[in-house]
């Protein structure tokens, strides 16, 4: 068990008096791609949690699941493969982000049932960026805006932020000064729509067993 604690910031967290077993999944770091970051980076290698999604979702000793994120963002097509992963969980799952959710992080924070950010985390929506060398054409601008709309996109189904506000958020037109984008702190980001919650560990599993109770309650009538 330490050994997958360490190796995935993995934990199976059991309610002694109810008997309901929750695994704790941690997306912590930068999203790791198609690409290996440095070795002194800390990452989510989405190879290793794609399976290990699949591998908790067929799980009939699991009743549910939750995220623990704090992360900067990374690769979006990789962060957006394990978000819809998330989303097609049929066992309930509450998001808890702790430190931040930046970039590609906001996708994967709302992609959960319901998500509590703590009081001081920050959420930091901004434009499509690419590392490397870009090529001015128009083609290249067409394919940021399909991205872009892949992400907004995703972020509208999954929360009470409509498409036009999040492109908002993410740049001033005309204004590429503006391209950091926008950050929400704690509650900011619960009373613009992003989540449901303000709180901790404390609320997120409070959250998490009420699913759980319902959920069993529903297979059961």
């Amino acid at each position: 068990m330490d050994e997958v604690l360490k190796e995935y910031g993995m934990r199976l967290l059991v309610n002694e008096e109810t008997g309901v077993r929750m695994q704790l999944v941690s997306i912590i770091g930068e999203i790791e791609g198609h690409e290996s970051a440095s070795s002194q980076t800390k990452t989510t290698k989405y190879e290793h949690m794609l399976p290990i999604l699949a591998s908790l979702e067929q799980s009939d000793k699991l009743d549910g699941i939750l995220f623990l994120i704090n992360t900067v963002g990374g690769d979006v097509s990789c962060g957006l493969a394990l978000a819809e992963m998330i989303a097609g969980l049929s066992k309930p799952t509450v998001a808890l982000v702790v430190g931040d959710s930046h970039s590609i992080g906001v996708p994967l924070s709302v992609a959960a049932d319901y998500t509590v950010i703590a009081p001081s985390a920050t959420v930091i929506i901004h434009p499509v960026r690419m590392s490397g060398m870009v090529l001015g054409a128009p083609q290249t601008y067409e394919y940021f805006r399909l991205i872009q709309e892949r992400i907004t996109g995703f972020i509208a189904a999954h929360s009470n932020v409509s498409e036009d506000t999040i492109e908002q958020w993410m740049i001033t037109p005309g204004i590429l000064s503006r391209d950091l984008g926008t950050i929400l702190v704690g509650r900011q980001a619960v009373e613009a729509g992003l989540y449901q919650c303000v709180g901790g560990i404390h609320e997120a599993l409070q959250e998490l067993q009420q699913r759980i109770a319902k959920n069993r309650t529903d297979i059961c009538s």
